[in-house]
């Protein structure tokens, strides 16, 4: 085999070819010091002498679906110039590991593709040894994430396992990448994130969140030329869950048992789109047999579906009106948990029509949560609450699908 052959095959310089052998349904090619080449692995001096070999084999690019392994002497050598002593440097592969740069880059060319299981299964190896091998290039890529560009963000916190286990994740919006994973959720987790943005000197127009007061004020004090969106998946979902405890009140103070067992297991359908309501499964009907015997839930629930209407004005000075009008109603309707919600969108008015200067939510990020735990699900949770992160970081570039 010719020196050509193993730099255009591997990318190998700086070795020949001395013989080839075939163990247990492996291709094996041992290989040789150029005369010449030895060079200290530590500062590069050519100025050397022998200090005996250390037996080495090294993974490297399958031929077919045959395992391919090149084996060295790899050389010891006294450098003159540092006064160290150890072995060569080797072009083809880094220290401490049992493959070639060629190999590694193939697993991460296959794992954009496929997951670890998959790539160990198709390459006969290790689970571990495809995860050491992300690991190490993930750490290398987001050793330092750039911040600098960041024009349009999302926050929000992920449930990633039982005991209140919480991750703090901050989107960017224009490329749908992580930039940031925080420990736990609330103010105090995004500490480390505002420290790196106020360095990296970044020009922040929109953040979207959700209506908490840790976030308001954590907004407010670390990017206060921003425009701070309340997410308006979050404002329904919260009508929503005070909307659930008015029926549950209702169904519980009903005077008759017919009364309550119309409005039992009509959650769901009060939550439900009008327009997907089943009526093979006579949906509509139960709804509306429960709406007309209680006015407060039909208030509520008209209230409910009309509050959908404020993102679809044709405008800000028109949603502004539209807000008001809907505030005096649900105040006017004698409803308490109507009044109290009045009072609450009131109170983030500004957040709340800030969506018509920049239409943003926290949607993608709900999508990259989704994300993230069916990436939990796959690997049956993960261990290494390192390379966990990293995968964050490098979900948005995955090409195979996330599913189940």
């Amino acid at each position: 085999m010719s020196t050509s052959l193993l730099y255009h095959a591997w990318g190998i310089r700086g070795y020949q070819h001395g013989r080839t052998e075939y163990r247990e349904g492996a291709t094996c090619f041992v290989i040789e010091h150029t005369p010449g080449s030895l060079r200290c692995g530590r500062c590069g001096s050519d100025d050397v002498v022998r200090a005996g070999t250390v037996p080495r084999w090294f993974r490297t690019l399958p031929i077919g679906s045959r395992p391919t392994w090149l084996g060295l002497d790899v050389q010891r050598l006294r450098c003159h110039a540092c006064g160290c002593t150890r072995q060569a440097h080797l072009g083809f592969a880094d220290e401490r590991v049992r493959h070639s740069k060629a190999f590694e880059r193939y697993v991460l060319e296959l794992s954009r593709h496929m997951t670890i299981q998959a790539v160990a299964e198709h390459l006969d190896v290790g689970w571990d040894l495809v995860k050491d091998i992300q690991k190490r290039h993930l750490s290398r890529r987001f050793k330092r994430i750039r911040l600098r560009g960041l024009k349009r963000l999302a926050i929000d916190e992920i449930s990633i396992g039982k005991g209140h286990r919480y991750l703090t994740v901050v989107l960017d919006l224009d490329s749908g990448a992580v930039v940031f994973i925080g420990q736990g959720k609330g103010a105090d987790a995004l500490d480390p994130f505002w420290r790196s943005l106020r360095a990296s000197r970044a020009k922040v127009q929109a953040v979207a969140t959700d209506m908490s007061p840790a976030y308001t004020l954590a907004v407010a004090e670390h990017l206060p030329e921003a425009v701070h969106v309340f997410d308006r998946f979050h404002v329904v979902k919260l009508f929503n869950e005070k909307l659930s405890n008015l029926r549950r009140d209702i169904q519980r103070q009903a005077e008759t048992k017919e009364h309550k067992q119309v409005i039992k297991g009509t959650r769901w359908l009060l939550l439900k789109n009008p327009q997907k309501l089943d009526e093979d499964r006579d949906e509509r009907r139960r709804l509306d047999d429960a709406l007309r015997l209680n006015q407060p839930l039909a208030t509520a629930y008209y209230l409910k579906e009309d509050l959908r209407r404020l993102w679809d004005q044709p405008g800000k000075r028109l949603a502004g009106r539209f807000l008001d009008d809907w505030l005096a109603r649900a105040r006017a309707s004698g409803v308490a948990m109507l009044q109290k919600f009045a009072n609450t969108l009131e109170l983030h008015r500004k957040g709340l029509l800030a969506w018509y200067n920049h239409p943003i939510s926290t949607g993608p990020l709900e999508g990259t949560n989704n994300k993230i735990k069916t990436m939990q699900r796959q690997a049956y949770g993960f261990r290494d609450q390192v390379f966990f992160r990293l995968k964050i970081f490098a979900l948005h570039e995955a090409e195979y699908a996330l599913t189940g």
